[in-house]
């Protein structure tokens, strides 16, 4: 019986394909980001939960702050592992606390999240990311 030589995925395809995988997790996310952004800078009351008791307007803020400018940190691979830790602890919080009581479909989405955010935690930025510029050749 003849063994198969074990063929790779060249290096170039997979900074490619890991490039394309953080951006478009950033990039989903900050849809989910804005609307939260406009309703934290609106004129309505702020009507959010209260996520261990430190207010609506608090949670809320917490909440952009992760969606929105940490999945812009994402996009550009810029504190990622960090960026990618505050979005899954987001992504939880919504999953097991905000969204406990309502079905698997509808919790489905931030779950999806928070499994490729904990991808991005393990893997890292990749090569094609300003953390790699930041910390040069290694």
């Amino acid at each position: 019986m003849a063994t198969r030589a074990k063929q790779s995925f060249p290096p170039i395809a997979q900074d490619t394909l890991w490039l394309i995988f953080r951006v478009s997790i950033g990039a989903f996310m900050i849809t989910h980001g804005v609307g939260k952004l406009l309703k934290l800078f609106g004129d309505e009351p702020i009507k959010f939960m209260d996520f261990m008791g430190i207010g609506p307007t608090a949670s809320l803020a917490l909440v952009v702050f992760a969606e929105f400018f940490c999945a812009i940190l994402l996009i550009l691979g810029l504190f990622t592992r960090i960026a990618a830790a505050m979005i899954a602890i987001t992504m939880a919080v919504a999953s097991f606390y905000a969204l406990s009581d309502d079905p698997f479909s509808d919790r489905e989405t931030p779950l999806l999240y928070l499994v490729a955010c904990l991808a991005i935690i393990a893997i890292g930025a990749g090569n094609w990311s300003v953390d790699r510029l930041i910390r040069g050749k290694s």
